[in-house]
């Protein structure tokens, strides 16, 4: 790693939790796919769109997204996090377009 790299990087230790941007990208992000209704179930009903498709947002961003995206974030019903979730990768595409939207440096 040159200096150039190592002044630029980004800690990754708590990358997630200290971002969110993918969590308040898009309303149409936090879908349901390969969930099954006993994971479902456990997701308490105010977080579920009213189609029953995913995750509830306001504008795009998921309603259980707590605290400021870029500053520190958590996620109210992390164990049952539908599956788009939960292959999220810090630094992959879908990542850093989303980070790019809140003006938050690429990994």
């Amino acid at each position: 790693m040159n200096e150039t790299d190592r002044n630029t990087s980004v800690d990754k230790s708590n990358f997630c939790q200290n971002c969110g941007a993918c969590c308040a990208y898009s309303v149409n992000w936090p879908r349901f796919s390969v969930e099954s209704d006993e994971v479902l179930s456990q997701i308490p009903e105010q977080f579920i769109n009213e189609r029953q498709s995913g995750m509830r947002c306001t504008d795009d961003r998921c309603l259980a997204l707590q605290g400021v995206v870029g500053i520190a974030t958590a996620c109210r019903v992390y164990a049952w996090r539908p599956e788009v979730c939960r292959t999220c990768i810090p630094g992959d595409v879908e990542c850093t377009m989303a980070r790019r939207k809140f003006g938050l440096p690429a990994t």
